[in-house]
């Protein structure tokens, strides 16, 4: 532990940049509400994200404005705090500046302090084209494409039944979600939900309760984190639903008509004609995590996050704090609960420093515990020792994800929102579907990163 000496209070603001507005950017710069600092909080989109409830936005029961508030809107009170746009390209530790692109435009930002929570991207695991048909769940825009393929599966299929092309119907009817986390788990159980009560009564042509759902991944059990009882526990309500849970399988080739899956037992490969695909299995730290980490000599672990000291600064660097999903501690998951309180941790660090107090205290993670919904009524938690399955803790679940979302108006829109959907014949409003949700993402990959560098002005 340091001791920093008792310094007199700066005249000129002392100056953060925070890189990323997902929980650690933003809990950071709300717990930085001090005229002594001055904040800007750089990010490549301008809402924060409230990526746990992404997956219901893809299956139609929440819009993405309820999980996705302005940044801005949020941090409007907050007078010392500056929101810019701009996608981070560029940090240099010995000049303390951070380079960011907007419209094609690069502009610079000097700080005293730095607090890095870009957190990370979707993980392919080595086979990154697999993203053309099996996108992840990671952003907004994901969310969006998904809805897309997801809903247009139905109608697609009910044009091949009607046209008298069965073989069609049933690969249009197969949805194969790959990674059982808690991720994989809750869409799982959304396709099911939507299949066998959204849509069950709306088509003409081909019978939405018969689609087919796979769940796999190349592990051994369903929510392995969550221990073996409840990870059976899941599994046995997802065959309920009529989940088909593929552990043992690994994926080894995606295309646009299906995947090929490998036993891990044996090595068997299986095909399974399935249009529409979900990745949810993988993460990977953010790149600037190896930028920074190569210039202050860190250490990565495999999945790319810095390996910060005890109180999340880089090494060899006191000004930078690295918080979040691009942090590698121990003890410590990439869930929303560690990156908030590794974000006020850092801000109390910046604070403490500028009132000359001790520093260097190690950041302490507190466990509340770990959740995962499979449909209504049926969710699973895990706290120490204590479990929970069934209803109570679909209603915890509930709870705290009400709790966490940010604003009022957010929190009111979604309980009004699970209340429509969850009770009598699920009705879900948010259906609107266009075809550039499916392609946009796509054209922009084809046309290229000189395209998306130009100015738009």
């Amino acid at each position: 532990m340091s001791i920093t000496q008792p310094v007199s209070r700066p005249t000129a603001p002392h100056r953060v940049v925070v890189i990323g507005s997902g929980f650690g950017g933003l809990f950071a710069t709300k717990a930085l509400n001090d005229p002594a600092v001055q904040v800007q909080l750089v990010a490549r989109t301008g809402h924060h994200l409230f990526q746990p409830l992404l997956y219901q936005v893809a299956t139609g029961i929440l819009s993405e404005g309820v999980i996705a508030p302005s940044t801005r809107d949020v941090l409007a009170d907050q007078r010392n705090v500056t929101v810019m746009l701009g996608d981070v390209t560029g940090i240099d530790l010995a000049e303390r500046t951070v380079t960011a692109a907007t419209a094609g435009e690069d502009m610079v930002y000097d700080y005293d302090s730095l607090i890095l929570a870009a957190g990370a991207n979707q993980s392919w695991f080595g086979s990154p084209h697999f993203a053309e048909y099996a996108p992840g769940m990671k952003s907004i825009d994901d969310a969006l494409e998904l809805r897309g393929r997801i809903y247009g599966a139905f109608e697609l299929a009910e044009l091949a039944a009607a046209a008298g092309r069965p073989e069609d119907v049933r690969r249009l009817l197969t949805f194969v979600v790959v990674g059982a986390g808690p991720t994989g788990v809750e869409m799982a159980g959304q396709l099911a939900e939507l299949s066998k009560r959204t849509l069950r009564k709306e088509f003409r042509h081909i019978d939405p309760t018969q689609a087919r759902i796979l769940l796999v991944d190349a592990v051994d059990q369903v929510l392995t984190p969550f221990g073996e009882r409840l990870g059976a526990r899941t599994e046995k309500s997802l065959a309920e639903l009529g989940v088909e849970v593929r552990m043992g399988s690994k994926v080894v080739d995606v295309d646009e008509g299906g995947v090929v899956l490998e036993s891990t037992k044996d090595g068997s490969q299986e095909r399974i004609e399935a249009q529409t695909k979900v990745w949810a299995a993988g993460v990977q730290g953010n790149p600037l995590g190896r930028k920074v980490a190569e210039q202050a000599g860190a250490e990565l672990d495999r999945s790319g996050r810095v390996k910060v000291l005890p109180d999340l600064t880089l090494p060899g660097h006191p000004e930078v704090f690295v918080v979040g999903d691009l942090a590698a501690v121990d003890g410590v998951p990439g869930v929303a609960q560690g990156a908030i309180q590794g974000a006020r941790h850092v801000a109390d660090q910046i604070l403490r420093r500028l009132r000359g107090e001790e520093t260097g205290q190690e950041f302490r993670y507190f466990d509340k515990g770990s959740m995962a919904t499979i449909s209504r009524f049926r969710a699973v938690m895990k706290r120490g020792r204590i479990e929970l399955t069934g209803y109570p803790a679909w209603v915890a679940w509930l709870a705290v994800h009400l709790f966490y979302l940010i604003g009022f108006k957010n929190q009111l829109a979604t309980l009004m929102h699970w209340a429509v959907s969850f009770v009598g014949r699920d009705h879900r409003g948010e259906r609107t579907v266009t075809e550039q949700q499916v392609y946009a993402r796509l054209a922009l990959e084809y046309l290229g990163e000189d395209f998306r560098r130009q100015p738009r002005r």
